[in-house]
C-alpha cells in the first residue's frame, strides 16, 4: 500500500475508537484526524468501516481496526481486524470445566482435544438444548492475570437462565457485568481462533489505548461446521473504562 493509505487507515482506525470510547462531536474528530468538513470525513469514515459515524455512536457498530506498523528487523501490522464495544450486564452460564497447563504450550492441543471429547460425549448437544440463547457455544478462560501459575480453568459452556435443572458433571457461574470489546474471526477451528489471539496479543492491544482487564476472556462460537473456511466465531475481551 502507499504511505497516504496506511496512514488514512490508521486514522480511520483511530476515529473509530474516538467514537466509541469519548463524547467528542463527530465535527471535531473529523478536524482531529485531518478532515476538513464533516461531510469529507463521513464519506472517507463510510467507505472505510461500512456504517456513518453517527450510525457507528448510535448503535454502537463493528469497526475495523488497523495496527500501527513497527519497524523491527521486518515490517508488522497494517492488517485489518473487525471489532466493536459492547457492554453487557452480568450473565449465568452453565459449565463444563478443566484445568489446563500452558507448559510447552500444551494448551494449544488440550483445548481442541478438551472440545473433540465434548462433541463425541454430548457434552455440547446438552449446552444446546439447555441454553436460554441459542446465539453461542461459550469457550471461557479465567485466570489470565499474569503470574506464576502454570494453570488456567477452561470450561465449555451455554447461557443459563436459572430454571433448567442443571445436569450432572456441570456446574453454573456467573460472568460479571463488564464492557467487552468483540473480534469477529472467519475460519475453521482451531487455526482461525488462534491465529486471532495471536493477532490480538501482538497486535491489537499494544497499539491500542484499550486495556484488558486480564480475569477472563471468552471465546464466542456459532452453532455451525467448525470445519468450514467461512465458520464465524468472535472472541471477547473485557475492557478497562478509559
Amino acid at each position: 500500500m502507499t504511505l497516504s493509505e496506511y496512514v488514512r487507515n490508521r486514522r480511520l482506525s483511530l476515529a473509530g475508537e474516538d467514537l466509541l470510547l469519548t463524547d467528542e462531536k463527530i465535527i471535531d474528530i473529523a478536524l482531529k484526524y485531518g478532515y476538513e468538513s464533516p461531510e469529507s470525513f463521513t464519506r472517507a469514515f463510510s467507505k472505510y468501516h461500512g456504517v456513518t459515524p453517527s450510525e457507528a455512536r448510535k448503535t454502537k457498530a463493528k469497526l475495523k481496526s488497523f495496527s500501527r506498523i513497527s519497524v523491527k528487523i521486518t515490517l508488522k501490522g497494517g492488517k485489518s481486524m473487525n471489532y466493536k464495544i459492547i457492554e453487557k450486564p452480568a450473565f449465568k452460564v452453565l459449565e463444563k470445566t478443566e484445568l489446563h497447563s500452558i507448559v510447552d504450550s500444551e494448551n494449544k492441543n488440550t483445548i481442541p482435544e478438551f472440545w473433540e471429547r465434548s462433541h463425541n460425549d454430548g457434552t455440547i448437544k446438552t449446552l444446546w438444548e439447555k441454553t436460554s440463547d441459542k446465539s453461542y457455544i461459550f469457550g471461557i478462560c479465567r485466570g489470565n492475570i499474569p503470574t506464576d501459575s502454570k494453570t488456567f480453568e477452561y470450561s465449555i459452556a451455554s447461557m443459563y437462565d436459572g430454571k433448567s435443572d442443571i445436569p450432572n458433571g456441570y456446574g453454573v457461574s456467573e460472568i460479571p457485568a463488564r464492557k467487552w470489546v468483540v473480534f469477529e474471526c472467519i475460519g475453521a477451528m482451531p487455526n482461525a481462533i488462534q491465529e486471532t489471539w495471536h493477532q490480538i496479543c501482538s497486535e491489537f492491544f499494544p497499539m491500542s489505548e484499550l486495556k484488558p482487564t486480564y480475569e477472563m476472556d471468552i471465546e464466542a462460537y456459532t452453532d455451525g461446521d467448525m470445519s468450514s473456511p467461512s465458520y464465524r466465531s468472535e472472541i471477547w475481551v473485557p475492557i478497562e473504562n478509559l
